[in-house]
């Protein structure tokens, strides 16, 4: 696929590349992509809050050295906007991951490729050279977790971002009106070689959600068995509590990723803008603390930081950018919201991420 030519109709923000995106899937995959749980409403939530949050500036505050370079468990980022981790993506082109992990790497983005990916996590690493953090879903049997864990540190990843907020599926509606099913070809790859676990016939009285979903779910004993079994740092995907928090780098959790699985798991879960703050003075800056959810401008990435995270994560503008441009789109997002936030901190007064912080937000401005 060629580049999308400049135009009238060329997507200039991440709204655009929805809309266009919208028109490029077919109605079972933008289901996929895009809805959320139940009624949607932390989906909607995740963007008003944002929209809540207004920005007040510092002026005069130029000068030479301007940059947003950080560093983030061991490695120096170019800027602060990584690739969250994102199932399937060939349902959006047929490059799918690898077209993600090359166009994240021309801009200089960290990405985290899902377990569920639809190609190997293997294949991804090669397409991108900063395609190193690996999303891992603990596996009923830790067998099955430890040979995704060893093919993760053989083939160079850095990072293993553990989601903890999903046990079970949400009550996708938007899914399930439109029939989604995964189509021919399209495959967990990573879970090809894992053995399935054949559950008994349910007896009479068990319910499926407790009896054999919960009962199989990991445990906070599982992040600390898994800590002992490998070098890698672990980052914890799926913490909105304070508690929880504390409670994450009490077992040894290396980062924090504040989120709401992007509305896709249980409905009326609050915004994580929202409780980001209560995040930060909990772990008082013990672990990195990162944040997905609602990113769609630069300002969102502005906010994020001033709130106290270290960095952002998206999702489903990547997946979009996908859609319509293949990797070339995926570049272009990012570009996009790198050039956002660049200009949101020259026009709030910070020459770097060091010059950000609470005294450039106003909260509850949009109520």
């Amino acid at each position: 696929m060629t580049p999308v030519s400049a135009g009238a109709s060329s997507p200039v923000c991440l709204a655009d590349y929805e809309r266009l995106a919208e028109q490029r899937l077919d109605a079972t995959a933008w289901a996929y992509f895009s809805g959320g749980s139940a009624d949607e409403i932390t989906l909607g939530w995740n963007r008003a809050a944002f929209e809540r949050i207004a920005i007040v500036p510092r002026v005069l505050a130029g000068g030479p050295g301007g940059h947003t370079r950080l560093t983030l468990l061991g490695r120096s980022y170019a800027h602060p906007i990584l690739v969250a981790p994102i199932a399937y993506q060939k349902l959006a082109h047929g490059d799918g991951e690898r077209a993600t992990a090359a166009a994240a790497e021309a801009m200089d983005a960290g990405m985290v490729l899902s377990t569920q990916a639809s190609v190997t996590l293997e294949e991804a690493a090669k397409a991108g050279a900063t395609c190193r953090w690996f999303q891992l879903y603990v596996q009923p049997e830790r067998e099955a977790t430890l040979k995704l864990v060893r093919r993760a540190e053989a083939a160079g990843y850095e990072v293993l971002v553990v989601t903890v907020d999903a046990p079970i599926n949400g009550v996708r509606n938007r899914e399930h009106r439109a029939g989604f099913t995964l189509p021919p070809g399209v495959v967990p790859e990573n879970l090809r070689d894992i053995a399935v676990a054949a559950f008994p016939p349910l007896a009479e009285g068990e319910s499926a959600v407790f009896d054999r979903f919960l009962a199989a779910a990991p445990t906070w004993e599982d992040v600390a068995w898994l800590k002992g079994e490998t070098r890698l740092p672990i980052v914890l995907k799926g913490i909105l509590s304070p508690d929880d928090a504390v409670r994450a780098v009490e077992v040894g959790a290396d980062g924090i990723i504040v989120s709401n699985h992007g509305g896709r798991t249980l409905d009326t879960l609050p915004a994580t803008i929202d409780v980001l703050p209560d995040v930060v003075a909990a772990v008082a800056g013990r672990v990195p603390l990162l944040l997905d959810g609602g990113i769609r401008r630069g300002t969102d990435v502005l906010k994020a930081l001033a709130l106290g995270a270290s960095a952002v994560l998206v999702g489903r503008p990547i997946v979009y950018g996908l859609a319509v441009n293949g990797a070339y789109g995926v570049a272009h997002v990012l570009r996009v919201l790198r050039d956002e936030f660049e200009i949101a901190m020259a026009l709030s007064g910070c020459r770097t991420l060091a010059d950000i912080g609470p005294h450039l937000v106003l909260l509850g401005a949009g109520r």
